[in-house]
């Protein structure tokens, strides 16, 4: 039977779900057969919606195909939702709006949906309707959108981290003539020792330019922490704490910090007070930066900057972290099967084909990933392939909803680490930050209460 199918194709990502009929049970004795009822016959559904967001591009390619649905099946018409960003969304959804039928979001708000019992799981509607999962879909991004034992969305979008590089500051023939250590010629990976010399080369005080910039946060440092060997949290399904204190971590942070804190190759604050990162780089004064797909048509925009693509470096391990969108099915819709018909639609190679080519996603679609239409071998960059490749290499954070809190709270060590003046207590700062997690992370440690005080003391 399909539900059988779906979780032997989902193995690994998913745990078996006990099949209905075993939940109903059976006794010796057959019960009797009910009498006949009347109900009245609900009215069709006349329309469903759609929400998405992102740039006018992306979701222009969003709006033609729900106008492809409307002009060719015999379901129900789909009306479009826009909002201009994730957290436009997000908020409008906090605030009251009603849940679109369908809808893109990012996993981060997976826990968030789920506490608040407004998603609709998907595997079996979905495998029911021949969506193919098991060759389909790489098993990470399927894993991002599952718990509970079951899938709760469908993976549409999957962007790792990755580095961006100006081709005429990071010259890597230019590195090799002069017997610097850099990557092998059409390579996609790196050691941080290359990454650390190509951010060197990059710098040339006299044209006035930096080799690098990587954001003080948790995502900006977390795939250098695990790739040298450290953890995030303690746990990765329930955590009480961050883990950058232990020694496996401090190591990874050291090196790594060694780079990031050298005012010679990075953007010292003041730089910081007068452009972004993304613009020192547009201006061609950035060697590097680090960022997701969704820069690239911005990039393409830019006269005379000739970029590219790399991994994150690798201090051991390859390690990268990222974001998965996916396509949720809310609880309240107004026809569960007619909103998961209309889901295959958008999930189908042409509807995500046509998203793909506006250049802002990277498609969890394997087929779609893998096409021209999204690697785009004529255009800027060149390795697209490491979009690809540096997935399976992502690291999740747990489903929590608590890491904005969580991220406010500690970037200020977060930045003293990484832009600080002087000598840096590393011991010091990564303690007072898994400190400070503890309290947003364990309840019960911030309610615990203090040492008590008797009358007599």
């Amino acid at each position: 039977m399909r539900g059988s199918r779906v979780r032997r194709t989902l193995v690994g990502t998913l745990t078996v779900v006990g099949l209905a009929l075993a939940a109903v049970g059976c006794t010796d004795t057959a019960a009797p057969a009910p009498g006949p009822t009347t109900s009245p016959t609900p009215d069709p559904v006349t329309h469903l919606t759609f929400g998405v967001y992102g740039p006018a591009a992306q979701t222009a390619a969003f709006r033609s195909t729900v106008d492809q649905w409307n002009g060719l099946t015999d379901g129900p018409d789909v009306k479009l939702r826009v909002w201009d960003s994730h957290e436009a969304f997000r908020n409008a959804i906090e605030s009251g709006t009603d849940l679109p039928d369908v809808f893109l979001t990012s996993r981060t708000d997976l826990r968030w949906l789920l506490d608040n019992k407004m998603t609709q799981p998907v595997d079996e509607l979905l495998d029911e309707r021949g969506v193919d999962f098991g060759d389909g879909y790489s098993r990470d991004a399927l894993q991002a959108f599952s718990t509970d034992d079951r899938l709760q969305c469908m993976p549409y979008g999957v962007s790792p981290m990755v580095i961006y590089y100006n081709k005429q500051l990071v010259n890597f023939p230019r590195m090799a003539k002069r017997g610097l250590d850099a990557p092998e010629p059409d390579s996609t990976s790196w050691s941080f020792d290359q990454f650390s010399a190509a951010a060197s080369f990059a710098s040339r005080p006299r044209r006035g330019t930096k080799g690098v910039h990587i954001a003080a946060t948790l995502p900006g440092l977390s795939p250098f922490v695990q790739s040298g060997g450290g953890s995030v949290f303690d746990d990765s399904t329930n955590p009480t704490s961050l883990t950058l204190s232990s020694d496996d971590s401090k190591a990874a942070l050291d090196r790594t910090l060694q780079l990031l804190r050298n005012p010679q190759v990075t953007l010292d604050e003041q730089q910081l007070e007068q452009a972004s990162p993304l613009t020192w780089f547009e201006r061609g004064k950035l060697g590097m930066i680090a960022g997701y797909r969704s820069l690239v048509p911005r990039l393409r925009l830019v006269p005379d900057l000739d970029f590219d693509v790399m991994a994150m470096p690798s201090l051991g391990s390859s390690s990268t972290v990222g974001d998965v969108s996916g396509l949720c099915l809310s609880r309240k819709a107004a026809s569960i099967p007619d909103a998961a018909d209309f889901m295959v639609h958008e999930l189908s190679v042409d509807s995500v084909t046509r998203v793909t080519r506006t250049g802002y996603l990277a498609p969890a679609n394997l087929e779609v990933a893998l096409s021209d239409t999204f690697l785009q071998p004529a255009r800027e960059p060149q390795h697209s392939t490491v979009f690809n490749s540096a997935v399976r290499n992502m690291s999740f954070a747990p489903l929590i909803d608590t890491l904005p809190a969580l991220e406010e709270a500690i970037q200020p060590d977060l930045a003293e680490l990484v832009y600080g003046v002087g000598t840096l207590d590393l011991d010091a700062v990564t303690e007072r930050i898994d400190e400070t997690s503890r309290a947003i992370l364990d309840p019960a440690y911030s309610q615990s209460p203090g040492p008590s005080v008797s009358p007599s003391d």
